[in-house]
């Protein structure tokens, strides 16, 4: 018995796999090899839309190291691509319309048409030039801001009304139009497949997916298999931003090719691709309403919006949703289109929707406030609502006040000039913006293994993946909290689909569902040890369960810490080496669905506007966060700071240039799609509330990746009037829409 252990709760917050990542240490799904290893490489179209009359390989077949050549004329049957509904898998829904290297059709310009299958990555590279399509075109759209102007173009439309109407006439009215360009992930690890059939019926992947366990059930449905004989395998994710929650073209060709050389096959997509292959923000025009009476009460919000899809699948998200719910406002009415365009299907990004529909509420806000010569943080507060007005649940918890009064003190939000466009230091027009963020907070079903052997130390396993948030790190943290045991004796694999069912990595709810997993596994396994210590250590036989507690590697009785065991002494005591045990947590219980559970942020933003040229330079940022208990402050804080960044590309530079008279992308490339550099990222100030958010689940936690992008285009936005007097409501800002002229280069 030992009574000298003391753990303490607080020890130094570092990343657990930090070590393996900045070695090499970690590998990511492109680094894996495979004896006997094929190569793959994607021959894309050349034409927006249309079909493909022939496709001469003849030459690109006689090539050095060419092992096959894949296309719609010689593809091998597909049970998923089957079009007879009769014969298809259950619940085949991933490649309706799009079916790649099936058919003859292009859907869109860089669509994949064949797959060169070779020895080496260089000699299929080689072979490219020599395929030869000879196309015959059609008719294409894919120009957004035409396209949207024809009604008939947009597909029916989802309505939401609440109230009567306005009984009180307005005493400020803004309406105003917002655009977003379309916008792309750009992770640093590149989409990678490598497919190996171990046998006719079981098939290995290595996938760079944010969800193991979906991608494992895609291609199970895809070709014809049990769940069980397909295995997952995502180790490490270098970025993904939401590209890799569904699987791309990539996946199935890879397992095509792995069948039909006959040895496993390695895609891995070029960057170029990265841009027309996975995904991105959808292009959006919305149009928003706000009416106010003198005191700064909303009267009414109108939330209009259109957003691209591709023709072949519908992508919707939650653009108006916000507008729904942020706000106490009786009276508000959304709407909110599809427009098909030949281009490839979107895919949620990092703050589906709510980044893009929180840019213009909150812009909106802004004016009004202006309007109404109110601080744009008292008109917030002025219709702050602790109860959702959509469903009239109460928020689980709220604290955007405390946001507000951080970040305001912070950014010296005293220093505001009232009148925009009057502060100006050593030539450049200074500003200060807001805005707010908001995102649900889910919390899923996860399963976990927990195994706790005689040497001390707990493995614990879910096949949840980890895209870079700190998935590990806020696990093992997690455990050690509950069990009351150094981090170091925890281990916490993931990425792998033979693990306990865990949900994919997006949508900010991955520390919730999984750590509520971990949570319940670690506190069962205290009762589990409770029992063999009053089963076995003669000094509590007969002693009661509530009686006794697991703290600092012991079990001891609450009232006398001298009454003790320690685990590993218990367990050889026990005769056991391991206690092993899978736990399912479940969603959200009774008493959880009593609310409505969010995270919020609120961004702050300091910025200077060159009086010459036009140049935006951001100053200073402070950027907070209400998500509950924050678990792990170090990697919370990283989750905020790449908020910032990308929430500056997506107001200053992001933006996907289209030629619409061949439907290419003209600057798919780090070259000529300009995301922010180091040099243009301020010293940020992160904060959270940090007060632990029970009502949402059992360890307080809530989700920050999605706020910490929600609202920070907009609080840019805001800076940028409040410097320059001049109102850009078309993403990105530049000095051109701010009316300055830009020497061409």
């Amino acid at each position: 018995m030992n009574t000298n252990k003391n753990f303490n709760l607080f020890w130094e917050d570092e990343r657990v796999d930090g070590a393996d990542k900045v070695t090499g240490k970690a590998r990511y799904t492109a680094e894996h090899n495979l004896p006997n290893l094929a190569y793959a490489v994607f021959v894309t179209s050349t034409i927006a839309k249309g079909s493909i009359k022939e496709l001469d390989v003849t030459k690109a077949l006689a090539m050095p190291g060419v092992l096959d050549i894949i296309y719609y004329a010689n593809c091998p049957a597909v049970p998923g691509y089957n079009p007879n509904a009769a014969e298809r898998p259950k619940n085949v829904t991933e490649w309706r319309g799009h079916k790649v290297l099936y058919d003859n059709k292009v859907r869109f310009f860089g669509q994949p048409i064949a797959l060169i299958v070779a020895d080496s990555l260089e000699n299929a590279n080689a072979a490219i030039r020599f395929v030869k399509p000879t196309y015959e075109s059609e008719a294409f759209e894919t120009n957004f801001e035409k396209a949207r102007l024809v009604p008939a173009n947009l597909k029916a439309p989802i309505h939401y009304k609440r109230g009567t109407g306005n009984a009180v006439t307005p005493a400020a009215t803004v309406e105003a139009e917002y655009t977003i360009p379309i916008e792309v992930h750009s992770p640093m690890e590149l989409q990678a497949t490598i497919a190996y059939w171990e046998a006719e019926d079981k098939l290995l992947l290595y996938d760079k997916t944010q969800g193991p366990k979906s991608t494992q059930g895609t291609v199970a449905r895809t070709f014809g298999l049990p769940e069980k004989n397909v295995r997952v395998i995502a180790e490490n994710v270098g970025g993904a931003f939401g590209s890799s929650l569904r699987s791309w073209s990539n996946v199935p060709a890879a397992c095509i090719a792995a069948k039909k050389v006959n040895r496993p096959v390695k895609i891995v997509l070029t960057r170029p691709q990265m841009f027309s292959l996975i995904g991105y923000r959808p292009q959006s025009w919305q149009k928003v309403n706000i009416t106010a009476d003198a005191a700064g009460n909303f009267l009414s919000i109108n939330h209009e919006a259109i957003s691209n899809t591709s023709r072949y699948e519908d992508f919707r998200e939650g653009i108006v949703d916000v507008s729904k719910f942020l706000y106490a406002c009786e009276n508000v009415t959304t709407k909110y289109n599809l427009l098909p365009l030949d281009l490839s299907t979107p895919i949620w990004m990092r703050g589906p929707g709510e980044a893009t529909g929180c840019f213009a509420l909150e812009s909106a806000i802004d004016e009004l406030a202006y309007q109404l010569k109110m601080d744009p943080i008292a008109l917030r507060i002025k219709n702050f609502t602790a109860v959702n007005p959509e469903n009239k649940l109460p928020f689980s918890d709220n604290n955007l006040k405390a946001c507000y009064e951080y970040g305001a003190n912070k950014i010296g939000w005293k220093n505001r000039p009232s009148v925009p466009g009057s502060l100006k230091e050593n030539g450049w027009f200074i500003g200060y913006g807001m805005a707010v963020g908001v995102f649900g907070a889910g919390k899923g079903s996860a399963s976990v293994r927990a195994v706790l052997s005689n040497d001390g130390k707990l493995l614990l396993e879910c096949a949840v993946s980890d895209m870079g948030p700190g998935t590990t790190t806020s696990m093992t943290k997690i455990a050690a909290e509950t069990m009351q045991m150094p981090i170091a004796k925890i281990k916490f694999k993931l990425g792998d689909s033979d693990l306990p069912p865990g949900p994919s990595q997006g949508g900010s709810g991955t520390t919730s569902t999984v750590g509520s997993a971990v949570n319940l596994a670690c506190k069962t396994l205290q009762q589990k040890l409770i029992a063999l210590a009053i089963q076995f250590a003669p000094a509590m036989s007969g002693l009661s369960a509530d009686a006794l507690e697991v703290k600092n590697e012991l079990v001891l009785l609450k009232t006398d810490a001298s009454k003790n065991i320690d685990i590993v002494g218990l367990l050889k005591l026990a005769n056991q080496d391991k206690i092993d045990l899978t736990i399912n947590s479940t969603g959200k219980t009774p008493e959880q669905l009593k609310f409505t559970s969010n995270s919020f942020s609120a961004h702050f933003v300091k910025l200077a506007v060159n009086a010459k040229d036009g140049k935006i330079k951001v100053l200073e940022v402070v950027t907070t966060g209400d998500a509950g208990k924050i678990i792990s402050p170090k990697t919370a804080r990283s989750q905020m700071l790449g908020g910032v960044v990308g929430g500056i590309g997506m107001a200053l530079s992001e933006k996907l240039e289209i030629d619409h008279t061949t439907g290419q992308i003209t600057n798919a490339s780090f070259a000529g799609y300009q995301v922010p550099l180091h040099s243009h990222i301020p010293n940020t100030d992160a904060w959270f509330v940090n007060k632990p958010d029970l009502n949402m689940n059992d360890i307080g936690a809530k989700g920050i990746g999605e706020i910490a992008l929600i609202g920070f285009a907009a609080a840019i936005s805001n800076a940028v009037y409040n410097a320059t007097g001049k109102r850009v409501n078309h993403l990105p800002i530049t000095p051109e829409k701010l009316g300055f002229k830009v020497a061409k280069v």
